[in-house]
């Protein structure tokens, strides 16, 4: 292979990024300060409708203070689905709380609303869908399905950065949602996530675990954590906010493009009334999927993802959580699909590379 690698994924920092760290760094405030309550108040006005944004470390952070902040604990089960990053099934054993796996939907890899209902029991407490890849869960069918069982909803929107739903902002729909700044999601604090908040309760919950317990200083109320976001990473944040989506419209573009060209695949579905951000484009291939993940990079030069090969029910991990759980379109999925590049940073001609290695290597193992 000597043309250059096209990456699966790309982070996009520049000049301005470097200019608003220098701005912190000299100002001498590098800890939690005046950048972060700035990152929190314009997240919350561009992505979630002007709800209440707490910022802390990671995105991990936020589902595991999120759950805890929402009163998950030992004795309580949350639904979630198998087909993700560990993540979302780590954060609920944190709590002390055990995960349920479901099973998903085939066309957008999200939980299956009769799943769910088939895997509620008296110890449920919450339903925790994943808007994965960037696209909405079923956010009006699980969220009829928690009214009627009583249950909390929450949302792991870790890749779903400005997606949408009948108009309406995912994160805007669970008791709290947690959004990822993970450097590959569609837009990055260089590590860091946002809590968005649907009480004022479980927003000051978030904020005492993330601060060892306080809201005053040495004026402890509960057992917390050091779970916060740097200025550094918040002014980072921040002019990534402005840039987003105009990256989003990005995705949007090269995904149409490869959706419209692409042969021998299936590409990815939009629900009716979904507005999909594309923070991955993933494929099913039907047969060999290693061999295509491998021609394509060897052969072509193109990068690829997988994500997820192993469910979480079956990770070393997790899997005591669900003996013998048996998830047949999690399993499918984990078997047939492939991640491939969308990402802005990708020219014209780097998108018909793509179109023209996935055709040739497809067809050459029909």
């Amino acid at each position: 292979m000597s043309q250059t690698l096209i990456p699966a994924a790309k982070p996009i920092v520049g000049d301005d990024e470097r200019a608003a760290v220098d701005r912190v760094l000299r100002s001498g405030m590098i800890a939690q300060g005046p950048e972060v309550a700035a990152f929190e108040q314009e997240f919350a006005e561009v992505l979630v409708g002007g709800r209440t944004c707490v910022a802390v470390n990671s995105g991990t952070s936020g589902l595991h203070l999120g759950l805890l902040a929402a009163g998950v604990g030992p004795g309580d089960e949350v639904i979630v689905p198998s087909f993700t990053f560990a993540a979302t099934a780590n954060s609920v054993a944190l709590t002390g709380a055990t995960p349920v796996f479901a099973d998903i939907e085939p066309d957008q890899f999200c939980l299956a609303p009769d799943a769910v209902r088939d895997a509620i029991t008296e110890r449920t407490k919450a339903i925790m869908p994943v808007h994965l890849y960037g696209h909405p869960a079923d956010m009006t069918a699980l969220g009829a399905l928690a009214d009627e069982h009583g249950l909390l909803l929450f949302e792991d929107a870790a890749q779903a950065h400005g997606a949408t739903l009948d108009g309406r902002p995912v994160g805007s729909f669970g008791a709290f949602a947690m959004f990822s700044l993970y450097p590959t999601k569609n837009m990055t604090s260089g590590e860091g996530g946002m809590v968005s908040c649907a009480t004022d309760e479980i927003a000051r919950n978030v904020r005492l675990l993330r601060n060892q317990g306080m809201e005053r200083q040495y004026a402890n109320e509960v057992v917390g954590f050091n779970a916060r976001m740097t200025d550094v990473h918040a002014a980072i944040g921040r002019v990534q906010l402005t840039k987003v989506q105009g990256w989003t419209a990005d995705r949007q573009r090269n995904a149409a493009f490869l959706s419209e060209n692409l042969e021998g695949v299936v590409t990815p579905p939009v629900a009716d009334g979904a507005v999909h951000v594309y923070h991955q484009y993933t494929i099913r291939v039907a047969d060999d999927r290693d061999r295509v993940v491998t021609a394509l990079r060897e052969e072509h030069g193109v990068g690829s993802g997988v994500y997820y090969p192993i469910p979480n029910h079956r990770l070393e991990s997790l899997k005591h959580f669900a003996p013998g759980l048996d998830l047949p379109e999690t399993e499918i999925a984990a078997q047939q699909v492939i991640s491939l590049p969308v990402h802005p940073s990708l020219t014209q001609g780097d998108l018909e590379r793509i179109v023209t290695a996935v055709n040739t290597v497809v067809k050459a193992g029909a």
